[in-house]
């Protein structure tokens, strides 16, 4: 019966484990989701649901722009500057995710920027955010933006 016992055991924490998905996929889908609102927060609705992916005292780190230090102020400068005038794409085979051991996960990648109306992908630029889950909702705590350079 002992012997049972384990076996159960061992095999309802693989299945358990089977079921979930690893980190780097689920930090994906974030960040792919984020994204979505970013390319289209000309509309108030999906700037909303944009901003909702950061922590109120986010911290944003960007090498040209310098930093913010709240929600607010970024996003902001998001609908002033972004919105409207650039999508974002993360280049394929760049994206990274690492656990945070009892806090959440950092991403990290490289993404390119292209202009809405001169239809023109010049910007590159890496990226890294440190992601908290609570309660599993998983919101943004920094982010930072650097190494802007020409997309060629």
């Amino acid at each position: 019966m002992k012997k049972l016992s384990i076996f159960l055991f061992v095999f309802v924490s693989m299945q358990s484990l089977a079921n979930e998905a690893p980190l780097e996929d689920r930090m994906k889908v974030l960040d792919t989701e984020l994204f979505e609102f970013f390319n289209n927060c000309q509309s108030p609705g999906e700037l909303k649901k944009y901003a909702s992916y950061f922590s109120p005292d986010v911290e944003f780190y960007h090498d040209n722009g310098g930093v913010t230090w709240d929600r607010r102020s970024m996003i902001s400068n998001t609908k002033k500057n972004a919105c409207g005038n650039y999508t974002r794409k993360l280049v394929a085979g760049s994206f990274k995710a690492y656990p945070i051991n009892q806090f959440g996960a950092i991403t990290e990648g490289v993404h390119i920027f292209c202009e809405t109306k001169a239809k023109k992908c010049e910007g590159k630029s890496d990226f890294v955010m440190v992601w908290r889950n609570v309660n599993n909702k998983w919101e943004i705590t920094r982010a930072l933006s650097y190494g802007h350079r020409e997309n060629k």
